[in-house]
């Protein structure tokens, strides 16, 4: 973890004009050459009776997944982010301050959103962490950023993976199937992407086009014993007046990833655990958060008429409840980023990584800041899986 404690140069002493002014030229200098962002990275917390050091290794298997919205460069403008210090601006500042901020995170699978210099940084630098990656682009010719999974090899091994393209749903659903008229849903006003779409949107073939993709991916962990694990990983589509495209979204999801269940559970003769990360755009109790664990709760508990083809829990919800937001702009706070897990009596989280208070000093005046590269903070949680 680093520090955000702000370390001040000696007084200089003044005895002329002379020197003071090359005091302030030093001190100057030297505030150049220190780093923009000094990263403030949280800690993992025991569940609520859940004694993470209670288990020896050879009981079951640890892995911890974290979930990172991490701002792609090409929206860190000042026009996007008029809150934000310039300095945070940099890609170099941000650079070195995302580096900290994953190295320090030490999870054995991350699921990355916005990821947008994937060659040139995050596939090197996670390289030299210990990590392999997986990684898809979004569809549109001028959309740079995409989805990442990162795994630790000495942790996981990669079994497949399977793209998904939402630009797909074009094809697959009927025109009638998705309409204007759904209730608006508040949910954050990026900025990206935030020029208005001149076509018309009443043309579900135009409406459904948002270019927004997933990824997923079966790992066989070998030790202590063998086990497959699912691990999704998506960015929905950001448009509170859209949020209809969203649920369609959110519906195409869980049915991709039921259909992977199904061909790694035959092929493998196996049941494997799932675990669904990423933005969703949507917040607790939306419905495309109710439609993502209509599949595990009650029928009076939702209001969703269609039940989801999978039974997922949000693992915040099912441990400390869902944080006060996970996203903060002047514009909007609130939480949009989650961990979904398949619920089973063989797997189980332990432990989750903790967030800030509204009132925390490090989240005062909205992200990115010096200590949060980010306009999203990172959710995380350690799971264990038993025989």
């Amino acid at each position: 973890m680093f520090s955000t404690t702000l370390h001040h140069l000696p007084r200089p002493i003044r005895s002329s004009f002379t020197s003071s002014r090359v005091c302030r030229k030093i001190v100057s200098r030297r505030m150049s050459t220190n780093p923009a962002i000094e990263p403030k990275v949280r800690k993992f917390e025991s569940v609520e009776g859940a004694d993470i050091s209670s288990r020896s290794q050879s009981d079951g298997i640890r892995f911890r997944l974290v979930s990172y919205n991490i701002l792609a460069q090409v929206y860190v403008k000042s026009a996007l982010l008029p809150h934000s210090p310039p300095a945070c601006f940099k890609w170099k500042a941000r650079s070195h301050a995302i580096h900290s901020v994953l190295k320090n995170l030490e999870a054995d699978f991350f699921c990355l959103q916005e990821v947008d210099e994937y060659d040139s940084f995050y596939r090197k630098t996670m390289d030299s962490l210990g990590y392999s990656g997986i990684y898809i682009q979004r569809t549109g010719q001028r959309k740079r950023d995409g989805c990442a999974i990162f795994y630790k090899p000495s942790c996981a091994e990669l079994v497949t993976k399977e793209r998904i393209e939402y630009n797909d749903l074009v094809d697959s659903v009927k025109a009638d199937s998705v309409t204007c008229s759904e209730q608006k849903i508040e949910t954050s006003n990026e900025g990206k992407d935030s020029r208005k779409d001149s076509r018309d949107l009443n043309d579900p073939l135009v409406r459904l086009k948002r270019d927004c993709v997933g990824i997923m991916a079966a790992f066989r962990i070998n030790k202590p014993f063998q086990h497959i694990v699912i691990v999704a990983n998506t960015h929905l589509y950001w448009d509170p007046e859209l949020a209809d495209v969203k649920l369609a979204q959110a519906k195409y999801l869980l049915s991709r990833l039921a259909q992977f269940r199904a061909l790694i559970s035959d092929e493998f003769e196996c049941t494997p655990s799932v675990l669904l990360a990423g933005d969703f755009n949507s917040i607790p109790g939306d419905k495309v958060y109710s439609y993502l664990v209509s599949g595990n709760v009650k029928p009076a508990e939702t209001i969703i008429e269609e039940e989801a083809p999978l039974p997922l829990s949000s693992v915040y919800e099912v441990t400390r409840g869902e944080p006060k937001f996970t996203n903060c702009t002047p514009g909007f706070t609130n939480t949009l980023d989650y961990i979904f897990f398949s619920p089973s009596d063989f797997i189980k989280p332990v432990s989750i990584l903790q967030l800030p208070e509204p009132e925390s000093p490090d989240v005062v005046g909205f992200l990115p800041n010096h200590h949060h590269p980010s306009d999203h903070l990172p959710i995380g949680a350690e799971f264990e899986i038993c025989q």
